[in-house]
């Protein structure tokens, strides 16, 4: 679960981690109010979404010439008129996608003045299985360019996972990398322990700030702020969950949320529903090694109901960019002939008019295949993953 910086900043400020003052707004009357009540003259409004690259981001409405997603108002007296120009309007950033995503509300903070900006965050590191601290001086930039172009820039130090802390002496060789010395350096390994304590404490997948800043005065501040959470952990944490925003969500994994299904987006042709998180990556890997391109991932789980598999067919056939569906089912703890049942009532119920095959293998699977075969459904039947890959690609109008 992803949430908004304002919210992430919220979540910071319980953990002593230092930001600037600040507010969200729903109107420009709103943004205007927080703006005046603000010390500095200089205020920043950021458009909240879950995205990064606002700041270069452009508002489709406006065109290439209009304002980004984050503007310094130099005179916070117009901020109200910059949040209007923003509000309900749709920005287009590289995370983005060219549909971009529309603006509900904006943050107004606190201008300051920066003399350098950093990298930090707190990822899980699979290669070593432990939580891991990572700086870079090259803040305000995005990390993956800094890992293509300037990998020798980004320092990493694993956190104690048995202690679930990081320790003082690596929080400050850490600071030390980013040059900092005296009064910056101390707040910054200070904040470095902090974030990791962040990290953990909330069951986060991923903790951001870019950038870090020093300030004029030497003062260290988390300029920006970006936390995403392990699903799992929420029932521990139900005021994280409650952070959710589900405007940032398209309506299909809104509904694929509302009935229990793993459902992410993508911008292929080829609806693919598969019992199990590995098996569904492995099935759209397939599906693009033999020239097409996934549509979604969805995983309907290993307990699936037929109301279930009924609600993930609808979602599939509910992007009108799908040309074709692809069934992968290995029958375990979800039997091949319940699968079975389930997708003929679906297909029966939604009037499934795009090309189906189905690759089924496991508990049950001779059943399961004779219950497709006399449903008089057009279903294509492959006996393994490769051929279902190459038929399903076909059946989209072939490999791009």
């Amino acid at each position: 679960m992803n949430i908004h910086e304002f919210q992430a900043k919220d979540v910071f400020r319980r953990f002593g981690i230092p930001v600037l003052k600040g507010g969200v707004a729903h109107t420009p009357e709103e943004a205007q109010a927080v703006a005046d009540g603000l010390e500095t003259p200089v205020v920043v409004v950021k458009s909240q979404i879950h995205a990064g690259g606002r700041g270069k981001g452009r508002f489709k409405e406006h065109g290439p010439e209009g304002i980004g997603g984050v503007v310094v108002v130099k005179d916070k007296s117009t901020a109200g008129a910059v949040a209007k120009q923003m509000l309900g309007s749709t920005l287009v950033t590289k995370q983005t996608g060219p549909s971009g995503q529309q603006v509900r509300k904006v943050f107004v903070e606190s201008g300051c003045a920066i003399k350098s900006e950093f990298y930090a965050a707190v990822t899980l590191d699979r290669a070593t299985r432990t939580p891991t601290l990572m700086v870079s001086p090259e803040g305000g930039m995005d990390i993956e360019e800094v890992a293509e172009k300037t990998p020798d820039k980004i320092f990493t130090a694993g956190a104690d996972p048995d202690q679930s802390r990081l320790f003082d002496h690596e929080a400050r060789r850490m600071a030390s990398k980013l040059g900092l010395t005296g009064k910056s350096l101390k707040q910054c390994s200070a904040l470095l322990v902090k974030l990791v304590d962040c990290f953990y404490a909330t069951d986060a997948s991923m903790v951001e700030i870019n950038p870090l800043v020093v300030t004029a005065d030497g003062d260290i501040l988390a300029l920006d702020a970006k936390m995403n959470f392990d699903d799992n952990g929420l029932p521990r944490h139900p005021e994280i969950a409650a952070l959710d925003d589900p405007h940032e969500q398209t309506r299909e994994e809104h509904e694929a949320h509302e009935h229990d299904l793993s459902y992410i987006s993508l911008s292929g042709n080829i609806g693919c529903m598969v019992n199990g998180a590995g098996l569904a990556m492995a099935t759209m890997d397939m599906i693009k090694h033999a020239g097409g391109t996934p549509a979604n991932f969805l995983d309907v789980g290993g307990n699936a109901t037929q109301e279930r598999i009924t609600a993930a067919f609808k979602i599939i056939v509910s992007d009108p960019e799908v040309k074709a569906i692809l069934v992968n089912i290995f029958g375990g703890i979800l039997l091949c002939d319940l699968l079975a049942e389930g997708v003929v009532a679906a297909a029966r119920t939604l009037e499934l008019k795009v090309p189906l095959v189905v690759r089924m293998e496991g508990t049950n699977v001779e059943r399961g295949r004779k219950i497709l075969e006399e449903s008089g459904l057009p279903i294509v039947f492959a006996p393994g993953l490769a051929v279902a890959a190459e038929k399903v690609v076909a059946a989209a109008g072939g490999a791009k």
